[in-house]
């Protein structure tokens, strides 16, 4: 059983966070050196485990959920990272499918901060610049600590930005990745270009790991070819999703065909049944090289489909094996995905969804499209966006979903005021109700009647705190 190496202080909850905050926030720039000499200083914990690592723009979060929930199906102990958390801290870093305690996450912080101080010590000792430690790193150095100590079998990692320079890409365990898809997301630091940005995204797949791409990947051809170069040039021979029907990839693809490459393995799939209401199932099929996986379901709106499948793909291709069927179902019916199209309150119905660029922004409206393709009959949107965001292009396709929009703006420091947003909606026709200061005056207002809530993920975040 791993212990940490050296003496690491009892913190509270509180005290871990507000260490945590004093972390500076990721702008300077990023390297992998920080992470690996604090995990080298803390033994290696990252060596207990193997890991399953997933990038992309829209589509990994869920997917990292899928991924672990089969896993967890097939019997192995699974730890799950992802970022960022709806309401608390430790929805970050999941074990046996929940969120560790607060004296858990506690440690895994304390003892990451250690590690960084006694790594900056030793270099300044030897005269060289302590490492600038990212609130990230300390992160994802403490889920490090915490899926070791918890003795787990696998560790199912979301990258928080990017993938060549991300925080979890300093896990030495990496055995499989995926990819889900490339959007114009993080421009100033990852590439204002798909193609940049598909590079840094491309730079997980290295020698020796297993390797899946899906459906938002496909297109451009451009895009594609990096991932395959990076394919070729690593020795790995990846397994592409693809959608039988074009139409249950709906805001999940840039335009474009995808190309078969008959000389590459392929994981396809295709919507049986789409949900007709909040709260019925997707049904599917997947059909990968190894096994046919018919009859799959979910309580997911159409597009966790391909997400879903990038998750059957990933988990088959960790494993080398095809996947037990009856495991599978069960695993996809249960599998949580907060934030995601997730209804809050039957009646009124309240709906969040954490999209917040025009890619997931399309998903998300294709979903609601389903269900009530009467824009009329819809509820009122309920909006707020981060600045640095695609805001135009948001505001672009929500004005003309709802009948109404109230505007709001959430406690992120990167929150575009409210007063901007409503603007910015107005010209685009909508119909602004409302303006709110911030996101309790919002669900104060709107306690009796029924809305969606979606722009940005700070945003399901909040409305998701006040009304649980």
């Amino acid at each position: 059983m791993y212990r940490v190496p050296f003496e690491v202080a009892d913190l509270t909850y509180d005290e871990a966070l507000e260490q945590l905050h004093s972390a500076l926030r990721f702008g300077i720039c990023p390297m992998l050196e920080t992470v690996e000499d604090m995990l080298a200083e803390l033994g290696d914990p990252d060596l207990r485990y193997d890991c399953v690592q997933i990038a992309g723009t829209n589509g990994k979060t869920s997917t990292s959920r899928f991924t672990a929930a089969i896993l967890a199906g097939e019997g192995l102990s699974v730890a799950l990272y992802t970022s960022p958390e709806l309401v608390s801290y430790t929805e970050r870093m999941e074990v046996g499918g929940h969120p560790v305690g607060e004296a858990a996450f506690a440690h895994g912080i304390a003892a990451a901060s250690e590690a960084g101080r006694r790594v900056n010590a030793s270099r300044a000792a030897a005269g060289e610049r302590p490492y600038d430690v990212t609130e990230f790193d300390t992160l994802t150095v403490a889920a490090a600590v915490i899926f070791a100590e918890a003795g787990v079998d696998v560790a199912v990692l979301e990258c928080g930005m990017g993938g060549r320079w991300d925080a979890t890409s300093a896990m030495k365990s990496i055995r499989s990745v995926a990819v889900t898809g490339i959007g114009l997301d993080h421009t100033r630091i990852l590439g204002d270009t798909l193609e940049a940005i598909a590079g840094e995204k491309a730079a997980i797949i290295k020698p020796g790991r297993a390797c899946v791409l899906g459906v938002g990947c496909a297109t451009p051809t451009s895009v594609e070819d990096v991932f395959l170069e990076q394919c070729h040039a690593a020795g790995v021979t990846p397994t592409l999703v693809r959608a039988l029907d074009r139409v249950d990839v709906a805001g999940e693809m840039h335009p474009g065909i995808a190309r078969e490459h008959a000389g590459l393995p392929q994981a396809s799939f295709g919507v049986t049944k789409r949900p007709h209401r909040l709260g019925a199932p997707l049904e599917l099929s997947v059909n990968t090289p190894r096994s046919l996986y018919a009859e799959l379901a979910c309580l997911k709106p159409d597009y966790q489909a391909a997400n879903v499948a990038c998750a059957v793909a990933l988990a088959e291709a960790h494993l080398g094996r095809a996947l037990a069927q009856d495991a599978l179902f069960e695993s996809l019916v249960t599998c949580p995905t907060p934030g995601r199209f997730q209804l809050l309150r039957p009646e009124p119905p309240v709906l969040i969804d954490a999209c917040h660029n025009p890619q997931s922004v399309e998903a998300f409206l294709a979903a609601v499209a389903a269900v009530e393709p009467d824009v009329a009959r819809r509820p009122l949107l309920l909006c707020a966006v981060l600045a640095d965001k695609d805001v135009a292009g948001i505001v672009r396709l929500l004005a003309p979903a709802f009948p109404s929009v109230c505007v709001t703006q959430t406690a992120s420091p990167r929150a575009l005021a409210a007063h901007e947003l409503a603007g910015l909606f107005r010209g685009a026709g909508a119909t602004v109700t409302a303006e709110y200061p911030d996101v309790a005056s919002a669900t104060s207002a709107l306690c009796g009647e029924s809305y969606v809530a979606c722009g940005s993920i700070t945003l399901a975040g909040e409305v998701a705190g006040l009304l649980a």
